[in-house]
């Protein structure tokens, strides 16, 4: 967060020149046959309502999934708007690493070393050390890197897939708008640009097996859904076995329009089955320095994600546990 600005400044200007979809009011969807119309409705209403109270502009992409993992649009918002995706980003990124294992082109106990010219601030942990030599795997630094949002990981993912694989790997898998943005040395990017559409493809079709192998569709829902997560926004106003039943991704940043705040991700009912996706991306708004839990679009993020969660925990079976397996925040093996 926070780093090369005046770059990413002038790209997000040509990225909005760019975009796809007229400005107005957004796009409403009407909900699917068999849903609650009223329940849908009050999410539509809370979108407008607190998008507006937040300020800035927004693109947005909601739907549910059905049984037979069919799409319904909720909302679609200039759902085709292209914008800097930031930490959003390195759901891309990390789909294109776990396709290269896919492809037994790498493994996940693969090594890298954390090298002091490696580390990035910001979000993340790995500059916090001051001491390194770590050898990484690629699931350690995967980990990180999807799960406290580290910009380091982002450079170590470079070392094993390079930006333009990264690129290749998003194309080949149909993605016509989401790049990561190559520099001079090949081994380093900078996270580039996404549409809300596009967001939500890759988190329909990871929620369904289909972007990606059993195992690395495992290992990476299981990373978004754990509960030492994110936790500011979609996942906020929720008991520790509610957020469990999201997978969750934030990011943050600013540039000469503002700051921009996004979160995209998947929800879960509690037979385990995915039931909806969201994707907001706002940028434009105020409080550029407000990384926390108090910032307007944050807050918005909080009341959107309680008033989804309620629409769709009433459409899995109730009283079914989840898949994912949550323990104690306390654990200490005692053997």
């Amino acid at each position: 967060m926070g780093t090369e600005m005046t770059r990413r400044a002038a790209i997000v200007t040509g990225a909005a020149a760019a975009a796809v979809g007229a400005v107005g009011a957004p796009a409403l969807a009407a909900p699917a046959p068999g849903t609650d119309r009223d329940a849908t409705g009050k999410i539509r209403h809370r979108y407008t309502k607190q998008s507006t109270k937040a300020g800035g502009n927004w693109y947005s992409h909601v739907a549910l999934i059905g049984a037979d993992a069919s799409v319904t649009p909720i909302i679609e918002d200039e759902a085709d708007f292209v914008v800097h995706g930031y930490s959003v980003q390195k759901l891309f990124v990390a789909t294109a690493v776990l396709d290269k294992v896919d492809r037994g082109a790498l493994t996940m106990d693969t090594k890298v070393t954390l090298t002091p010219e490696i580390i990035l601030g910001g979000s993340g942990i790995y500059h916090l050390q001051k001491t390194y030599g770590d050898q990484l795997t690629v699931a350690g630094f995967l980990t990180a890197m999807l799960l406290v949002s580290d910009n380091t990981a982002v450079r170590l993912c470079g070392l094993v897939c390079p930006a333009a694989e990264i690129n290749a790997t998003l194309e080949a898998k149909g993605f016509v708008s989401s790049r990561v943005e190559p520099v001079a040395n090949p081994n380093r990017f900078f996270l580039g640009v996404t549409t809300p559409r596009e967001t939500h493809q890759l988190l329909h079709r990871l929620s369904q097996g289909t972007l990606l192998s059993p195992a690395s569709t495992a290992f990476m829902l299981g990373v978004l859904r754990w509960t030492s997560g994110y936790h500011d926004g979609i996942r906020r106003n929720m008991s520790s076995w509610e957020r469990d039943r999201v997978a969750t991704k934030y990011g943050a940043d600013f540039n000469t329009l503002g700051a921009s705040r996004h979160e995209a991700g998947i929800m879960f009912g509690s037979d385990g089955a995915p039931v909806l996706t969201y994707a907001f991306f706002a940028e434009g708004l105020a409080e550029l320095d407000n990384y926390g839990a108090t910032h307007p679009a944050v807050e918005a993020h909080a009341v959107l994600g309680r008033t989804m969660f309620d629409t769709v925990a009433a459409a899995t079976a109730p009283g079914a546990r989840s898949r994912q397996p949550l323990r104690p925040y306390n654990y200490t093996d005692t053997a």
